[in-house]
């Protein structure tokens, strides 16, 4: 599997792993809202990361 794809494929999990906890947040667990912003600066991070990956691939000429 191309490392794009593997980088989309964390960023997936991460949106499922917070969803639940952005969910529990909006109910009213202050908790829940640690854990979701916690998991968005992850996915804001891992989301550069694959945008990173897309540009030099672009430019070698191949997206993998």
């Amino acid at each position: 599997m191309s490392s794009v794809l593997e980088k989309w494929n964390e960023l997936k999990l991460i949106v499922e792993s917070v969803d639940l906890d952005v969910h529990k947040n909006a109910g009213g667990n202050a908790s829940a809202g640690v854990r979701a912003r916690k998991g968005l600066r992850a996915l804001k991070t891992v989301a550069a990361d694959l945008v990173k990956l897309t540009i030099a691939s672009e430019k070698e000429g191949k997206v993998e």
